[in-house]
């Protein structure tokens, strides 16, 4: 299985507690996918979010997102894991 970070650029209203929710959703649906969201980042400020996740593709990754919350990622990148 693939290691990708999504990015999302411009989330409205980010807030800690919004991207708790949208994490736990996106646990909650991500079975159905054969995708594993591993954690996250975020930059209250700027909005900006970052997760990491294993998933067969990019479009396995961005399926989850759109079932649990809408909130779709900017970018999706395939990533190896650095020591």
């Amino acid at each position: 299985m693939a290691l990708y970070m999504d990015v999302h650029e411009h989330v409205e209203g980010l807030t800690a507690e919004a991207v708790a929710d949208a994490h736990r959703r996106d646990l909650e649906a991500q079975g159905r996918h054969d995708v594993n969201y591993l954690k996250y980042w975020f930059n209250e400020a700027e909005g900006k979010v970052y997760c990491l996740v294993e998933a067969p593709s990019a479009e396995a990754a961005r399926a989850v997102h759109s079932e649990a919350h809408g909130l779709l990622a900017d970018h999706i990148t395939e990533v190896q894991e650095g020591a």
